[in-house]
């Protein structure tokens, strides 16, 4: 994949309730599915389908991904003013009271004017290529990958190139083949993946986890409420794993998955986790194996009988993930 060179890569701020910045009510985000934005954003008409992005919460990285769907629609958006002179650039303070201080005027006061604005809201989703790497990269080393220099707004380029790099030596190497996967369907033209839409931002992946639900309830239906690596969970703490990539595949395959509890699928799919194909049995790789709710699981047989398919597509992801590593009782 290391021919595939997206045209640009995005750091997305995703502060929650540690944003500092009083001027407006904050997004709609869930980290790991969408990112939301408005027009009062700088940069807000940049990011395209097929675009990596990486997100942080200003102290550390949370994940990876590839944009697969951006949409736009006209909306209000809450702003904060400061009552003395209208501007919105007012900080939060969390110790300090009055709880709101103006930048520009250094007006101190305890609740903003609220005001509303017509705006044009806009939501990118990239679930399908989504992978958490939390903590693998500080702020320092973050901020050194921003294409500009001294970059404040939440919303920045990034060099993709030197970020990849430095996520290679994180061995996070699973998520920057995921990410790459992702941006070569992207721009796939001969599988007519591509198609134009109104807001200009040029193309949409179709494949965007099409039919996950479906794909679910059909797990849920044929497995029951079992975590094929651990037992018996509630229906809630049950996610549907693919025991292939879903990102390089881009559809779902009837037999092509497993009920997983959710720590268990991000686990399996990073390759933390893997199933030896010959024994059927559960293998913890050796920087899981400090935490013992993970590491009692080395050498256990899975929790439900695989079909053939299934094991044909558990050992791919052994040889993906295993090769040249130890095997089981090495």
């Amino acid at each position: 994949m290391d021919d595939v060179v997206p045209e640009r890569a995005w750091l997305l701020m995703a502060a929650g309730n540690d944003r500092g910045h009083g001027g407006n009510a904050g997004y709609d985000d869930q980290i790991d599915a969408y990112y939301s934005w408005d027009s009062k954003v700088p940069n807000h008409k940049s990011l395209r389908v097929g675009d990596p992005v990486a997100l942080w919460d200003k102290t550390r990285l949370l994940g990876v991904s590839v944009i697969e769907q951006i949409d736009a629609w006209p909306g209000m958006k809450e702003l904060h003013r400061c009552p003395r002179c209208e501007t919105t650039r007012i900080s939060v303070r969390t110790t300090v009271t009055p709880r709101y201080r103006c930048m520009k005027c250094r007006h101190e006061f305890p609740t903003p004017r609220a005001d509303f604005v017509d705006v044009q809201q806009y939501r990118a989703r990239y679930d399908a290529a989504w992978t958490w790497l939390e903590g693998a990269l500080d702020e320092r080393e973050i901020r050194s990958h921003a294409v500009h220099a001294g970059d404040i707004n939440s919303i920045r380029p990034l060099n993709w190139q030197t970020f990849r790099a430095a996520l290679l030596a994180t061995s996070a190497g699973p998520a920057v083949d995921r990410v790459a996967a992702r941006v070569e369907l992207s721009w796939a033209s001969d599988h007519g993946v591509r198609v134009e839409i109104p807001q200009g931002f040029g193309r949409s992946l179709v494949r965007v986890r099409r039919g996950q639900r479906q794909f679910r309830d059909h797990l849920l239906a044929a497995q029951g409420n079992v975590c094929a690596f651990t037992g018996s969970a509630p229906s809630r703490a049950l996610e549907a794993g693919h025991l292939y990539s879903y990102a390089r595949l881009g559809s779902h395959v009837e037999h092509g998955g497993l009920m997983l509890r959710r720590d268990i699928h991000r686990l399996f799919d990073d390759g933390a986790l893997a199933v030896e194909p010959s024994t059927r049995c559960v293998d913890v790789s050796p920087e899981l194996e400090r935490y013992p709710q993970y590491a009692r699981l080395h050498g256990d047989p899975l929790t439900l009988r695989l079909k053939d398919v299934q094991l044909e597509w558990l050992a791919k992801h052994w040889d993906e993930h295993r090769r040249g590593a130890r095997r089981l009782g090495s």
